[in-house]
């Protein structure tokens, strides 16, 4: 098996009332949206969340072929998520996502899948120098060591996870564009008026 996507959904958000993974959007949770569109280009796919609650809740929507993981720690954080994944994934080579990005493109994450191929991460990198480390790809392994380290010293911070990994080959989001013109892989829904906004875009752009 060489890869697996990660999902990580274990935020509850306080402006919704409720998991934002499991938010409807065009009557489908934002989780599912996501599911869908990597299901033929990982092997495994996992679903990670932070209560035994959340997981019965997921499980119910996910479907039998995903794998629903609660967090090793009681401490809410994506690098948290990330290593309970990483510690469970049989890929070689593992898509991290965060669950609230219902309009990720497919193109656009067969590409950093293929890239990743020889390297410890790939990761896609704004002119700004802005990475996006919760819509990457990872070698397994040095991840969940990097990882470990990490959360060793206290710290929770995705990008000092990376800057501990060697080998990690960076894309910029201009490279991206050629594959997802607007960049709206990346778009995530925080507030009623993204979720409005994502509708809007479902309806009038074609993916």
């Amino acid at each position: 098996m060489d890869k697996s996507t990660i999902i990580l959904a274990g935020g509850f958000s306080s402006r919704f009332g409720q998991d934002k993974g499991l938010l409807p959007l065009a009557n489908k949770p934002l989780i599912k949206h996501v599911l869908d569109t990597i299901s033929d280009i990982v092997d495994e796919k996992i679903v990670v969340v932070s209560s035994e609650v959340q997981a019965e809740k997921f499980a119910k929507v996910v479907g039998s072929d995903v794998n629903v993981l609660i967090d090793a720690s009681n401490v809410q954080s994506p690098l948290v998520g990330a290593l309970t994944g990483f510690k469970e994934t049989r890929g070689e080579y593992a898509l991290l996502l965060p669950c609230d990005t219902p309009l990720v493109s497919r193109d656009v994450l067969s590409l950093l899948l293929e890239l990743c191929i020889n390297k410890n991460a790939v990761i896609p990198r704004w002119p700004n120098g802005y990475i996006e480390p919760l819509q990457a790809v990872y070698c397994t392994k040095p991840a969940l060591e990097a990882a470990k380290n990490v959360l060793s010293e206290g710290i929770l911070d995705m990008r000092s996870m990376v800057e501990k990994l060697r080998g990690v080959r960076y894309v910029s989001t201009l490279v991206l564009q050629q594959l997802d013109p607007t960049l709206r892989t990346f778009f995530n829904i925080n507030t009623p008026l993204d979720l409005k906004k994502a509708e809007f875009m479902l309806r009038n752009v074609k993916k």
